[in-house]
């Protein structure tokens, strides 16, 4: 059993909330830029001072109150990262009320569940569409009285719905928040496929924010700081940045489509970053492709290879050579600037999350100029339980405990948890939260090593839960499950983990196909012929949709892989009680996960 920690860096007050950290920004500067929103499509950015946002989420908090809002009250937000979604946080938190994050692209069936569980009073959604989600699962919802459209000025709505209500209440509810108060509810996928909610204090988020500020200052607090927002505000990891930049001086922006994100980001000019590897790999990939062939690939290539032993060399004693230093400069005139440029040319710093970076992306975005500060964390630790800091910092690890934070490798190898940030429980589930912890360290889950150096590197996954290349977590029973339910089908595997996307390794039920293919006037064949044969995989693409209804869009799968192969006890698949033994199917198989992505 190993374990580190890491002191605390500021005594944050235990009566400190959400609350707080808007009112200190405020205090502190109350005509300085807090956001900077996006005037349409093609518009630039206008600023909304520290001052101007706090009278809004007044307006907002007064407009909560009227439409019969109470301390306590559950609130769903369901929506794209845009400035409504930071409005509506603060906005809740100031009318003492318990903003509930529902990821837009979920299903009837999560968004009936979360919000059955959570107790949701209100609802404000995006778009249309997202109402009409709500209204299909809204039978089962007795404790909802409204939905509201953000689209369809729901903001203006509640500004006039409060109009009569007296900024005294709204005063008065601020004040009674206390640090040990539920601040929030974040749903977070189980190994049964149900998603579990996460119950986070105020003071957990108002501490690691104020103590992350106090480990990145070089990062969120220099002058002229500014970060641009695009992964969901429904995920801890957004919103724990979201807090960050508010309580640091930063300036905030939204981008809500991605497939504006390089356009957003050459007019935002953010200083830092946070996304997912992913982002990182696409940025990556594309420019390669963009190269093209012949001479600009093979620069590409000798640029990108310059990058990578510059950054492995300054981890050396003595550094990188002279000749190396030379080349590092001619790349960088050639191309880096370039591709610094397509990330707002400011950015130096990015903060990567939800699944590993990889070494070699490591190297090479901080050999061109952005150092990527890789860290690790969950919903249950709002957010960073573990990062990567500018003064110390190892790639290819997720770096020492966050101030605050002890973190223990049990005899089994797992990452053991304890510290201010982790949450206090699941909702209406004390059995899962019992297991959760263990003399009072949280179970992650996770499987890891601390180094000599105290650095954290984790290497695999003690549960099944999926984690995409994207960050998306992904519960695969549900899936499965639903997908046996087709005739054709005998055993379903679903794969992804640090994958691009969600797939699913299927087997035929080889006493099924023969009535199943006269029964759609096809002709008698083997299991192989079957698992080539179009019309069979037409069905099996079918069944695979019809899976996918139960999950949202990133959830979903979006390949498959049969195999003529099925999975017995008899072959050592199946465990007597017909659980698939997933991770040796995932080693046996390995050649066909890699085929689905090659």
């Amino acid at each position: 059993m190993r374990e580190t920690s890491s002191p605390d860096l500021v005594d944050v007050p235990e009566g400190s909330s959400l609350c707080t950290i808007l009112a200190l920004r405020v205090a502190a500067n109350p005509g300085g830029v807090l956001i900077e929103r996006k005037a349409g499509l093609a518009g630039g950015w206008f600023p909304v001072t520290a001052q101007r946002f706090a009278d809004e989420v007044v307006e907002v908090a007064k407009g909560l109150v009227a439409k019969g809002v109470q301390p306590g009250d559950r609130v769903a937000i369901m929506s794209r990262t845009r400035y409504e979604w930071t409005l509506l946080d603060f906005a809740c938190w100031s009318a003492g009320a318990v903003p509930v994050p529902v990821y837009e692209t979920s299903s009837a069936d999560q968004v009936r569940w979360i919000c059955s569980d959570a107790g949701v009073s209100l609802a404000v959604v995006e778009s249309s569409a997202h109402a009409s989600l709500v209204d299909e699962a809204r039978t089962d919802l007795p404790d909802l009285r409204e939905v509201l459209v953000i689209e369809n000025d729901a903001i203006e709505e509640l500004r006039r719905a409060g109009a009569e209500v007296d900024d005294a209440v709204v005063a008065e509810r601020t004040e009674a928040v206390r640090g040990d108060d539920l601040a929030t509810i974040i749903y977070t996928s189980g190994t049964t496929g149900r998603p579990k909610g996460a119950e986070i204090t105020h003071w957990s988020f108002a501490y690691l924010a104020r103590n992350g500020i106090r480990s990145l200052p070089q990062v969120c607090t220099v002058p002229g700081s500014r970060t641009l927002l695009f992964l969901p505000l429904a995920h801890v990891f957004a919103r724990y940045i979201q807090i960050v930049a508010i309580s640091s001086g930063s300036v905030l922006g939204h981008t809500p489509d991605t497939r504006n994100l390089l356009p957003d980001l050459s007019t935002f000019k953010p200083t830092y970053l946070l996304a997912v590897p992913r982002v990182f790999e696409k940025v990556y990939n594309a420019s390669e492709q963009k190269a093209g062939s012949g001479a600009p690939l093979k620069l590409f290539r000798w640029a990108a290879k310059v990058a990578i032993q510059t950054s492995r060399a300054w981890d050396t004693p003595q550094g990188p050579s002279l000749a190396l230093k030379a080349q590092h400069r001619l790349a960088s005139a050639l191309l880096f600037s370039k591709l610094r440029a397509a990330l707002g040319g400011q950015a130096k710093y990015a903060i990567s999350g939800g699944a590993p970076l990889g070494e070699r992306l490591g190297h090479f975005y901080r050999g061109i100029g952005l150092t990527i500060l890789e860290g690790y964390g969950l919903t249950e630790t709002t957010a960073p339980t573990a990062v990567n800091r500018p003064d110390k910092l190892k790639v290819g690890t997720v770096g020492a405990p966050f101030a605050g934070t002890s973190l223990r490798i049990d005899d089994d190898g797992e990452v053991l948890v304890k510290g201010p940030h982790v949450f206090r429980g699941y909702r209406n589930n004390p059995e899962a939260t019992a297991e959760a912890f263990t003399d009072g360290w949280f179970r992650t889950g996770d499987l890891g090593t601390i180094d000599d150096d105290g650095f954290l590197q984790i290497t695999g996954r003690k549960k099944e839960i999926i984690i995409t290349a994207g960050g998306k977590n992904v519960a695969p029973a549900v899936l499965e499950d639903r997908f046996r339910g087709h005739p054709l089908v005998s055993q379903c595997v679903v794969v992804g983990d640090q994958r691009p996307f969600i797939a699913a390794l299927v087997t035929l039920d080889a006493e099924m196909l023969p009535g199943w293919l006269a029964s759609h006037g096809l002709p008698g064949m083997s299991v192989p012929e079957a698992a080539e044969h179009p019309e069979v995989l037409a069905a099996l693409h079918r069944a695979a949709e019809r899976a996918n209804k139960a999950v949202s869009r990133a959830e979903s799968i979006r390949k498959v892989r049969v195999l003529t192969t099925d999975f017995t006890e008899e072959n050592g698949y199946l465990t007597p009680s017909l659980k698939v033994k997933r991770s040796l199917v995932l080693k046996d198989f390995a050649d066909q996960v890699d085929a689905i992505y090659g």
